[in-house]
């Protein structure tokens, strides 16, 4: 399974929901919170072509984007061969 990417922010919902949703998966995932680890943020917009908002999500070498879109891609039965590509 794929290694899953995810920049988070404290008392985000969509970044709660979106652990939520790869926890489930049983996704092996990386979180980076671009509060408390210094560069993140900078990082996060330029993997991100200019995206600021959180969560911004990566697995493997793919951009998903935020939560709304990993959701969708759930909901078109795509995530899973995601993951597992």
């Amino acid at each position: 399974m794929k290694t899953v990417e995810i920049y988070t922010q404290p008392r985000c919902g969509f970044c709660t929901a979106a652990l939520r949703l790869l926890a489930k998966k049983g996704a092996p995932v990386t979180e980076f919170d671009v509060s408390r680890m210094p560069g993140k943020r900078a990082e996060m917009m330029q993997r991100a072509k200019g995206r600021s908002s959180t969560p911004q999500i990566f697995i493997g070498d793919t951009h998903v984007g935020g939560c709304d879109e990993l959701f969708a891609l759930q909901d078109a039965g795509k995530l899973d061969a995601l993951l597992q590509a």
